[in-house]
């Protein structure tokens, strides 16, 4: 078979799927799931179980040729010049004609869709934005996220670098014990179901949280997780040693917040006489998945104790990552802390969730996108942080967990000279991306929705500030551009996300006709109001199961034959790489309160863009190349910000 990586195409861009960060689609039952901290330990017959709706939950839907051939052609006519949209078309409408190749490849589709337990999409999305990805997770892959301080404030004076602070330590405690609680509750399937006016939402992806890690495999990596996830231990990180610490009793009994503390306290005294470690493993999470692999596999087969480290870490809940340092507390710097640790040290990138905690208090998360897109951890961070820190109902004194374990290493010269250069390889990755965040405090949904807003143009918040990123694109670099954002599909079985191409012939006008000197206010407002229209109309067709890219992306999946890949002109015409080169990469995190995040670029000459609207406040990420002349975050966020103010004021 034919797979995607086997098409003339750019190595940047063989995986334009894998940016899935998660648009909130619906409205989170946060009522019922803050109950959760106080029901979890005794049964509720008037609260549906976390899985009861999965059987009411209908499976996604193939779209017909003919309905993504109408949209994919609509998606190219702002992209492309008349003389490329005619052959690009043509090799459209050749591909879904009657007995084309297109009819095959559906049918085979149709075909797999049976076979599939759940839906026709679910394997080839893992793999082909996933699994098969090659370049290094950190930065092109995992995804970051900032909490907000704690209610008492971080400290103003941490400790010196090499030491740990009380607030640290116990923040930690905190933030580990409730994530203890989430996961009992999705375990005993007593987190409620989630659903929008329209049914009820696949809840499938929570089961991959918790005990879950990514393994470095040729030719693709390999996803573990357990459900319920039952390992007793999480791993924790210091200095780049990593311990096995229980923080559950037999059978998952569960301890006070204190004894977690003690836990980490236990780590902390351990650590005082221990250096840092020269070769850490830890680095080569960070590296080439090849490279990676390679040397997973040449770790395993050198050493038992090897082997045993990897299973600790592999089958462990979460990592935790105690940084014995503070970062600068402006945010424009702490962020970055939690997107790359600015050397790739004392992490582990394959963990589904690693919390990261510096000793000033400050605390964050990076994780690894395949199990799961960014709503899913999102949704348990707002719940851990809403009643940070509390203990859970059930927790006995009288357990005693037994003592960190550090995990042993052996190495041989070979291994020690890969861990140098992933160190060297990490450093230049890391060297090259700019991130900034812009914190709009002006305003936000209230204002977005307000009556002062209706009367002049219906506003929906997330197409509004997409055609903010539009305009401020345009203004910026004088082009419009393909862009990327996240519509959840887990109105399905087992759904994920489809693309929702943002740049439409609507958004290219109004983003020419708003610096246009000659026209009316109202002609800039009728523009602006149609390309709000043209974005719903694809966020709709989107989350519905009905976007391109997934489609296009299964219909090649099916290709069998040279013969076949030769008749493909659809996918061989130079405008389909160009559609799907995203130079705006972008997903709503909203509301923001709880926490706000980022990623990086999808593409080298583009931005890697994430917001989050609250109700008074707008929180912007922005990542871009270094390397790259054309693209500049610290520019591009002035320009955003311009483009902000200046559409409040035309409203």
């Amino acid at each position: 078979m034919y797979l995607l990586g086997e098409f003339p195409i750019k190595r940047a861009i063989v995986s334009n799927i894998r940016r899935a960060s998660g648009t909130r689609q619906y409205r989170r039952p946060c009522a019922l799931q803050n109950r959760l901290y106080s029901q979890v330990a005794r049964d509720s017959s008037e609260t549906p179980t976390t899985f009861s709706n999965q059987s009411r939950i209908p499976r996604l839907p193939i779209p017909t040729l003919q309905e993504t051939a109408e949209r994919y052609k609509r998606s190219l006519l702002p992209i492309l010049g008349s003389e490329d949209y005619a052959r690009a078309a043509k090799a459209v409408d050749e591909f879904v004609s009657p007995n084309g190749l297109g009819e095959v490849l559906q049918q085979r589709l149709h075909d797999l869709d049976k076979q599939e337990p759940h839906n026709w999409l679910e394997k080839i999305w893992l793999a082909k934005a996933y699994l098969e990805w090659r370049d290094p997770s950190l930065i092109n892959v995992n995804w970051w996220c900032e909490f907000r301080d704690p209610a008492g404030g971080i400290l103003k004076t941490p400790p010196p670098r090499g030491e740990f602070s009380d607030l640290q330590l116990s923040r930690a405690a905190g933030i580990i014990s409730n994530l203890l609680t989430f996961n009992d509750g999705v375990n005993s399937e007593k987190f409620p179901p989630e659903s929008t006016r329209q049914g009820p939402l696949c809840m499938n992806q929570y089961k991959n949280q918790f005990g879950t890690t990514r393994i470095a495999d040729s030719p693709a990596d390999r996803l573990i997780t357990t459900w319920p996830a039952t390992a007793k231990h999480i791993i924790v990180l210091t200095r780049d040693h990593i311990f096995k610490v229980q923080v559950l009793g037999e059978g998952g009994a569960r301890v006070p917040i204190k004894a977690i503390e003690q836990q980490l306290r236990t780590v902390a005294t351990m650590m005082k006489t221990a250096q840092q470690i020269d070769s850490p493993v830890g680095l080569l999470t960070g590296e080439h998945r090849d490279t990676w692999a390679a040397a997973r596999k040449a770790l395993e087969d050198l050493s038992p104790e090897n082997r045993v480290s990897f299973n600790e870490i592999d089958t462990a809940l979460f990592a935790v990552c105690l940084d014995d340092y503070s970062v600068d507390t402006n945010i424009d710097i702490s962020h970055h802390n939690l997107f790359h640790a600015f050397n790739g040290r004392n992490r582990w990138f394959d963990k589904s969730l690693q919390i990261i905690i510096q000793n000033n208090g400050r605390a964050g998360v990076n994780g690894e996108h395949s199990p799961a897109d960014a709503v899913i951890p999102g949704n348990i961070f707002d719940n851990i942080l809403t009643i940070e820190p509390q203990d859970p109902q059930n927790a006995s004194t009288a357990i005693t967990l037994p003592p960190p374990q550090p995990l042993q290493w052996v190495l041989d010269n070979k291994l020690i000279n890969v861990i140098s250069n992933a160190k060297a390889n990490i450093q230049k990755a890391i060297d090259n991306v700019e991130s900034v965040l812009l914190h709009y405090p002006e305003f936000g949904s209230n204002w977005l929705k307000s009556d002062e807003c209706a009367s002049v143009v219906k506003l929906s918040p997330d197409a509004f500030v997409q055609m903010v990123l539009q305009l401020a694109y345009y203004r910026h670099h004088g082009e419009p551009v393909p862009t990327y954002e996240t519509a959840s599909t887990r109105a399905f079985l087992h759904g994920r996300t489809e693309t929702v191409r943002s740049c439409s012939v609507d958004s290219v006008a109004f983003t020419k006709i708003f610096d246009d000197k000659d026209a009316k206010k109202e002609e800039k407002l009728a523009s602006f109001t149609n390309a709000i229209k043209a974005h719903l109309e694809y966020m709709i067709a989107a989350s519905s199961g009905k976007g391109v890219d997934r489609h296009l992306l299964g219909l090649r999946t099916q290709i069998q034959s040279e013969e076949e890949q030769s008749r493909a002109h659809i996918f061989t015409d130079p405008s389909y790489i160009q559609s799907m080169y995203f130079k705006l990469s972008t997903s709503n995190m909203s509301p923001g309160d709880n926490f706000y995040g980022g990623f990086g670029p999808l593409v080298p000459e583009g931005y890697g863009i994430n917001y989050a609207i609250g109700k008074d406040n707008i929180k912007f990420s922005i990542s871009s190349s270094k390397t790259v002349s054309e693209t500049d975050s610290v520019a591009f966020r002035k320009t955003l910000k311009n483009t902000l103010n200046d559409l409040r004021a035309i409203i």
